[in-house]
């Protein structure tokens, strides 16, 4: 019996329509970067389980996909020693951020400080699938290091405005800082437990505050602490309120006064910028990667139900693990496989990404074909895509294949218009039709780009 095709679970096949429209999104976001300044580079799909393990929580490592040694891993394996070492000593990169510190580390004298560099490649995580959640996906991220400045913040507001703005979807910024939460377990008694509550904290909106405070009690909170943190969770009023407010409970708390500080400074940055796109500060947002250390970010699309589409923020110490200290980053990645369901969802897409092709030639038989091909080359070296279809097949067919693939033009031309020295054209939405001689690719180009 032969095997029943499949792909595993949490991926994904796309079909010529789908990478079009995914080519969308990355090209979109492409080129914004670049005009901000930022360069594109590439890490390998596969790093050292030694630089990946310890930097996403204890949460995150067990997501990581661990790749054997070889396929006969097992082969001298000490039954003795803990196993995992022996086979595996090599993983899938769980995100961007952490290869690109590696590379950051590695390349320093090839690199001109601050370093303001893209990447758009997949990442592996072994969750749970779900909507929008899968375990090969694709990130987009953008990521200025080595400088501190609060700029550096604004700009990644400022291309995550623009991203949406082109691809027409009406998205929502949320910004806190890590500085305030380290704050708050440090007024509710629990400075320790930093760790904890954010992990806690960052699940707010998925299960709900009475969950929250649930894991927050199986974590060793108090009742009394727990007390202190919720009317935090649930602050409310413009974002100058709501830092006032702050304020006021942080009390002596210098680390969770001085994220107060960076937030005030951010968000008059992002005022004078005059962003369009709504930011707005939410003191629940917690981002569960461990070395964020200041700004975080994420942002919700506003008519379509899904999680985050874009998420990040300020990193101090990540380079310092591979022996780089003291070089500040910060950075945001763009969720394409959320943003392509988003754009899915709300139609939002162009038409017409799919087909490239202007021009079907039909095939009328080997010598029409011989006199086409010429034709053929010379539009496309002006940079027109023309297909020449590959069989001498009845009509109806190549009529209807230029219509599955949505090509717009359709040539036909037999013995007659080869002893003229001509090619007839048709436009397929209006049904007009043209004579051209062969030669005369740009008038045929003109004719081409009426739709």
């Amino acid at each position: 019996m032969a095997q029943k095709p499949s792909i595993p679970k949490g991926t994904r096949d796309f079909g010529p329509q789908e990478t079009a429209e995914r080519n969308y999104i990355f090209d979109t976001i492409r080129s914004v970067f670049k005009t901000f300044g930022y360069a594109q580079i590439e890490t390998p799909a596969m790093e050292n389980l030694s630089t990946l393990l310890g930097k996403y929580g204890e949460e995150g490592d067990k997501l990581l996909y661990r790749i054997l040694n070889s396929g006969d891993a097992f082969a001298d394996v000490d039954m003795s020693r803990p196993l995992t070492p022996q086979v595996c000593e090599k993983g899938l990169r769980y995100d961007l951020t952490v290869p690109f510190a590696r590379f950051v580390v590695q390349h320093q004298n090839e690199l001109s400080f601050p370093f303001k560099r893209f990447q758009i490649q997949p990442v592996w995580r072994a969750d749970r699938p779900q909507k929008g959640r899968y375990r090969e996906f694709y990130q987009c991220d953008v990521d200025a290091i080595g400088s501190r400045s609060q700029l550096c913040e604004l700009e990644l507001v400022q291309i995550v405005d623009k991203v949406f703005e082109q691809l027409g979807v009406r998205v929502l910024i949320k910004i806190n800082n890590r500085k305030v939460l380290t704050g708050l377990a440090e007024i509710c008694g629990f400075p320790d437990k930093v760790v904890d509550i954010t992990v806690a904290i960052d699940k707010l909106d998925k299960i709900g505050l009475d969950a929250v405070k649930d894991e927050m009690r199986e974590k060793g909170l108090t009742d009394a602490a727990i007390a202190v943190l919720e009317p935090v969770l649930t602050l409310s009023g413009s974002n100058a309120e709501k830092l006032a407010q702050m304020r006021a409970i942080m009390g002596a708390s210098e680390t969770g006064l001085k994220g107060l500080d960076e937030l005030e400074e951010l968000f008059g940055f992002i005022e004078a910028a005059g962003i369009k796109t709504p930011a707005e500060i939410d003191l629940s947002l917690a981002r569960g990667l461990n070395y964020y250390t200041g700004a975080i970010f994420e942002v919700k699309a506003q008519d379509w139900q899904i999680g985050s589409i874009c998420g990040g923020g300020r990193y101090d110490n990540l380079t310092g693990i591979f022996g780089l200290p003291d070089m500040s980053g910060v950075g945001v990645s763009f969720g394409a496989d959320r943003i392509y369901d988003v754009l899915k969802g709300l139609d939002k897409f162009p038409k017409g990404l799919c087909s490239a092709t202007r021009l079907l030639l039909a095939n009328m038989g080997p010598d029409e074909v011989r006199y086409l091909l010429p034709l053929a080359a010379a539009l496309r070296a002006e940079g027109v895509a023309v297909e020449l279809y590959p069989d001498a097949a009845k009509l109806k067919k190549q009529f209807d294949y230029a219509d599955r693939k949505a090509i717009p033009f359709l040539s036909i031309t037999g013995a007659s218009e080869m002893e003229q020295g001509v090619v007839n054209l048709k436009n397929l939405a209006s049904g007009e039709q043209k004579t051209f001689p062969r030669d005369d690719v740009r008038g045929i180009i003109s004719f081409l780009a009426q739709a």
